[in-house]
């Protein structure tokens, strides 16, 4: 009984920090009508400021607490509205989703650049102070947390239905204009709640930093746990969304109790945010969020038969001269940016033409390396293995999800990609007990030139066929339900089976890539298909264009040059990360991208 009440406290104590941060997210949202995906990295970047005020500059906590939360980080979010978010009012979920997702790469960056990787310890709150229940200690710090989450549920309760303020945020959301003929600026109030939840992004990822430590990338995708709690809110209720925070931190700290401590139930606990954040997404009814992808938007011309084999054969010369004049680590280079090339490729039909976001296209990817690996042989019949084992992956994710559109959506790839990444590719029933595997190259093709020449084929023969795609029925199809759902429903277009070939048919060809990566490398691991790694893969698709075959190229290019550049300039590894957040938001309006600059610079009109 005494370990029950020691584990219920310690939950209530995480879920109340989740509170905190999951209200952030729902104000947020409620009141703008944007779904922020950078607000784990606001707040940790928020909670390094403070570990540099309170623990590095030797400022007592409450002041620290007091400069970050009650000035840094509103400005912050002040300056993130005005620059970002305001430039996407009433802009499409998708283009949203990648402007957040470009925020929070920017941001991860940046604070690597300003605090580089070591350990900071930071210390709890009223560390001196507790009290006992029953035999349980509460400390200090679980006291202040439980408190500030109750604060910030009353407080954000009263203001969105007891003040003329929040009544009229919310007025806002459903009607700017009519709400400015009646003196009210959305511009201001859209402000002031994003400066209130930075604010409260800033609170959470303090409080959870004693628990948690400080880390980039484990503090920002801790937000997950948080998008489940908003989600149990549907992102409106804040009662709703405290509960679900409390109950998931209950759940959590049960799981550590009385689990059973096996490798596979290590790995389970770790995965149960995911877990609960893609149950919740498929039990609770779907609130009325706008469709997502690139609504509106106009594509680059689509090339017709004749000239897409005369371009895929130019291409196959290019490359093909390339491997016979560089030497073999450049070819190797060149190869895998091909390879990234193909990833992209799905990302071209799923994203460009299907307009759907997903956050989880590199885990397809892992499938394919893992099922070539697996295989062990050099038969070319591996590939298709690989591919043909993502794609029934991918039709598996999407019918469950075919209920859900848009946000609701995308934040289930986001669910299943780390199910994905604790359950099977950080476990062993992907890569065994070493954590890695060889992979035989295939017969005939050992060379890094070799290598590059196939990749290239490959990527030729998926582009045709992705422009076939394009041109053909399913095409047509895929642009009218990205575009209008409701009214391709209203014609007899089965949506939800066409989502379903297209979630099948992207995962199937990033499987492709995948096998073509893992005989690429000769040894793949955990570590290459990290949830982390499918943010700049989608970063890349929309800077160098999610519409086009020639995006995918350019896009996979860029993607293979950054850990290079990375490594041969170490004290840029963190700007470049910062400079790929910030092209990636300023272009999430142009699902064109780069490409069609370079197409409108060679036929100026």
């Amino acid at each position: 009984m005494t370990a029950l009440l020691a584990y219920t406290i310690f939950g209530l104590v995480t879920g109340g920090a989740y509170a905190v941060v999951a209200s952030g997210l729902v104000l947020t949202y409620s009141t703008s009508k944007v779904f922020n995906v950078g607000h784990g990295a606001i707040g940790m970047v928020m909670a390094f400021l403070y570990w540099e005020l309170a623990e590095n500059r030797g400022l007592p906590q409450w002041l620290a607490l007091l400069v970050v939360v009650g000035g840094c980080a509103p400005a912050f979010g002040l300056l993130i509205e005005r620059f970002v978010m305001r430039r996407l009012a009433g802009a499409p979920v998708g283009v949203t989703l990648v402007a957040g997702v470009g925020v929070l790469v920017g941001l991860i960056g940046a604070a690597q650049v300003i605090w580089p990787p070591q350990a900071r310890p930071v210390r709890p709150f009223l560390d001196a102070f507790g009290v006992h229940i029953g035999q349980s200690f509460v400390s200090g710090h679980d006291l202040v947390t439980l408190a500030c989450a109750v604060l910030v549920a009353t407080g954000l309760y009263l203001l969105l239905n007891r003040t003329r303020t929040g009544l009229a945020m919310r007025a806002c959301v459903d009607d700017p204009a009519l709400a400015g003929l009646y003196g009210i600026r959305p511009t201001r109030l859209s402000a002031l709640s994003w400066a209130i939840g930075s604010a409260l992004a800033a609170l959470g990822g303090i409080l959870l930093t004693p628990v948690v430590q400080l880390d980039y990338v484990t503090m920002t995708l801790l937000v997950i746990t948080a998008y489940t709690a908003a989600l149990v809110g549907r992102l409106r209720s804040l009662p709703w969304t405290f509960a679900g925070a409390l109950g998931l931190g209950l759940v959590q700290s049960y799981a550590v109790a009385y689990l059973p401590s096996s490798q596979f139930w290590i790995a389970f606990r770790a995965a149960i945010p995911a877990l609960l954040l893609f149950v919740v997404l498929l039990a609770l009814p779907q609130s009325p969020l706008r469709i997502g992808g690139v609504k509106g938007s106009r594509g680059v011309a689509v090339p017709n038969a004749r000239l897409t084999a005369v371009t895929a054969a130019v291409f196959l010369a290019v490359v093909l001269t390339l491997a016979l004049v560089v030497d073999a680590p450049v070819a190797g280079q060149l190869a895998l940016g091909v390879v990234f090339g193909t990833v992209l490729l799905s990302m071209v039909l799923l994203t460009g033409y299907g307009g759907v976001v997903s956050l989880g296209q590199f885990t397809f990817v892992g499938v394919g390396a893992v099922t070539v690996a697996r295989l062990g042989t050099s038969s070319p019949w591996a590939l298709l293995a690989g591919a043909a084992v993502a794609g029934a992956v991918g039709a598996l994710v999407a019918l469950p999800a075919l209920r859900v559109r848009g946000l609701y959506l995308a934040l289930a790839t986001l669910g299943f990609a780390q199910l994905m990444d604790k359950l099977v590719l950080q476990s062993p029933i992907a890569f065994g007990v070493r954590g890695s595997l060889q992979v035989p190259r295939l017969a005939g093709v050992g060379s890094a030139q070799a290598q590059l020449v196939l990749a290239g084929i490959v990527f030729a023969l998926v582009g045709a066929g992705v422009l076939a795609v394009r041109r053909g029925r399913l095409g047509r199809r895929l642009i009218a339900v990205r575009d209008s759902p409701a009214a391709c429903a209203t014609l007899g277009v089965n949506v939800r089976w066409i989502r379903v070939g297209v979630f099948a048919l992207s995962a199937a060809i990033a499987g492709l890539a995948g096998g073509l990566f893992a005989q690429l490398r000769e040894t793949v691991a955990a570590s290459d298909f990290q949830l982390f790694n499918n943010l700049p893969l989608l970063l890349f698709a929309v800077i160098a264009g999610v519409t086009s075959v020639t995006g995918a190229a350019l896009g996979g290019l860029l993607l293979m040059l950054l850990p290079l550049l990375q490594s041969g300039f170490p004290a840029l590894a963190g700007v470049l990360v910062v400079l790929l957040g910030v092209a990636a938001a300023g272009l999430a309006r142009d699902p064109n991208g780069l490409v069609s600059w370079i197409f409108r610079a060679w036929r100026p009109s």
